[in-house]
């Protein structure tokens, strides 16, 4: 099991995890597959330094998961706070993979002084998410009612926060 940073050779095996949850899941509202055209610009706005980073977990040199944070909106008074996205493999889920890549994520987070809060948006319901974030120390904060639309269907989102 390893943790570290996430580099370019990896983007098709994120594009592939993420992809799943875009055509199976109402996890994101991204409604069609995204393209590696598409997804490169999200990766390059990731630093090894910063507050906008990605970090992967990979067993037996095969990428499992990743998480990542990025800008919370786009108006500068809002950049010392970053929204969180953690993403694994299905078959990744349940093995503790995620509070560990999570957790070092928050933790590298909390020594950069830029940033003062982390913010995460889960689509309801997600209960595997949810406990996630409350184990870490996030506190739900909103819920938006029927605020996506997927599947045929309206979903709910919480919003949760961390003080670093």
């Amino acid at each position: 099991m390893g943790l570290r940073a996430g580099v370019l050779e990896d983007l098709p095996r994120l594009l592939e995890i993420y992809n799943h949850y875009v055509v199976k899941t109402p996890v994101t509202f991204d409604i069609d597959p995204i393209s590696m055209e598409a997804r490169r610009p999200w990766f390059d706005g990731f630093a090894v330094d910063g507050p906008h980073r990605l970090l992967v977990f990979e067993t037996n040199d095969r990428v499992e998961g990743y998480a990542s944070t990025g800008r919370f909106r786009m108006k500068r008074a809002y950049d010392r706070s970053v929204e969180a996205s953690i993403y694994l493999d299905p078959e990744a889920c349940g093995s503790g993979s995620g509070r560990a890549l999570y957790s070092r994520l928050l933790d590298d987070l909390e020594k950069e002084a830029s940033v003062h809060r982390v913010y995460g948006a889960i689509t309801l319901p997600n209960e595997a998410s949810l406990a996630l974030h409350q184990r870490l120390g996030f506190e739900r904060i909103a819920t938006f009612s029927e605020v996506g639309f997927k599947f045929g269907r309206y979903w709910d989102v919480a919003w949760f926060e961390r003080a670093l």
